[in-house]
């Protein structure tokens, strides 16, 4: 059996604890080395919970050393101020990096970092958890393999409801007092001065699966136009406040987008909109049928996922019954090695993401899928978007500048 990779983790709140972690300790192919967080209590907890043997507080450090193949990069961050530095040193050492979104708030960056990662023959991966979940994974090979012909229109929908309530705290840390150091979110009331928060999160994956599956179709986007909004304009900002504030962020938006070959491409994002976790659809029409992915936890079965396939195809003699949704099971080969039948939505997804990975550095190989450059992409349209919105046009692709 070839060596496993040693890996180390610097962040060990929520998401770490829920999806992180799981992946790595659950996988035959690594050893999740050391547990790394500023806050030594959270770190010794999450090690504690799963049996890992070393905790730090010190990322640099942590980074610098010279036993660890991969660096999971799961801090906390709204615009890419603690993932690019950790992501850079990590790069800098030599190590495969898996980083949450965004890498950096500007797609430039995104795109150095992977030009400097693939010429130290480094993989990259970055967290865009949802094209990992099998019903995706199949739902592009179906669409690799001609199941609806030539893919032409893409419609992605993300709509949650984890901040409709504005008690609800816009930052999901648990703080034990007031962090009066931590740069303020939306502070400036201006619509155009809205900070980007839906569309960099779950946002972000929604379209990285549009992305894959009209570029199977060899295809990309030309232009787009988009609106932003912030439907709820106070709410409580940290657990420690007993007050709302004024948070300008965009917890709503929608854009429309053309494709080069004339296509569309729709996008909308919402976490206050009434939906259950993670709350993504994603549809993709062709010339010959049509595949619906869902992904949203069922209350009642447990399930966190379905597809669905619609033949286009009817002929003189056909019924309406001929276009009907019609689920597919997803194969087993789709789920990774340590899956749990139990498993919720994150922890599933993301040990999927995980396996993928430490295969993709295993075998050494070009495959890389998910990696710098892809999220570079799709941060470019964030960053498009952004544009359509501030200045009220249609944005054309590739960005300039």
């Amino acid at each position: 059996m070839a060596k496993k990779l040693r890996v180390g983790i610097i962040g060990a709140g929520r998401w770490s604890k829920r999806a992180h972690i799981p992946g790595w300790v659950r996988s035959d192919l690594c050893d999740l080395v050391v547990v790394c967080d500023q806050d030594e209590e959270l770190a010794r907890e999450a090690a504690e919970i799963f049996g890992v043997a070393e905790i730090s507080a010190d990322a640099e450090a942590t980074i610098r050393r010279d036993d660890l193949d991969v660096i999971d990069v799961c801090t906390r961050d709204e615009h890419g101020e603690s993932h690019e530095p950790l992501t850079a040193l990590a790069i800098e050492y030599g190590k495969h990096v898996l980083v949450e979104k965004p890498v950096a708030a500007d797609f430039h960056r995104v795109k150095e970092l992977s030009e400097i990662a693939k010429s130290k023959g480094l993989k990259t991966k970055v967290g865009l958890t949802f094209r990992y979940a099998p019903a995706i994974q199949y739902m592009f090979d179906l669409v690799r393999a001609g199941k609806i012909g030539t893919p032409w229109l893409y419609n992605g929908y993300e709509q949650n409801s984890q901040w409709l309530n504005p008690w609800y705290p816009q930052d999901k840390r648990l703080f034990k007092e007031y962090p009066a150091e931590l740069p303020w979110v939306g502070t400036d009331p201006d619509p155009k001065a809205i900070e980007v928060a839906s569309l960099e999160g779950y946002g972000a994956p929604t379209i990285d699966i549009g992305l894959e599956l009209i570029g199977i179709g060899g295809d990309d986007i030309e232009k787009l136009v988009c609106q932003m909004a912030n439907l709820l304009h106070e709410r409580r900002r940290y657990n420690v406040d007993d007050h709302l504030s004024t948070i300008n962020w965009d917890d709503a938006d929608m854009w429309i987008a053309r494709t080069r070959k004339g296509n569309l491409f729709s996008m909308q994002s919402s976490f206050v909109t009434v939906g259950n976790y993670p709350g993504i659809t994603a549809w993709i029409y062709g010339d010959r049928g049509a595949l619906k992915a869902t992904l949203i936890t069922d209350p009642e079965t447990g399930a966190i996922q379905k597809l669905e396939y619609a033949d286009g195809w009817i002929t003189e003699d056909a019924d309406a019954a001929a276009v009907k949704y019609r689920e597919l099971e997803i194969p087993d080969r789709y789920w990774n090695p340590g899956h749990q039948p139990d498993d919720e939505w994150d922890t599933a997804f993301y040990g999927c993401l995980i396996q993928n990975f430490l295969e993709e550095i295993a075998s050494g190989g070009e495959k890389n899928e998910g990696n710098f450059e892809q999220s570079a992409r799709v941060q470019e349209l964030i960053n498009a978007a952004e544009l359509s919105h501030r200045e009220e046009r249609w944005v054309y692709l590739p960005l300039k500048g």
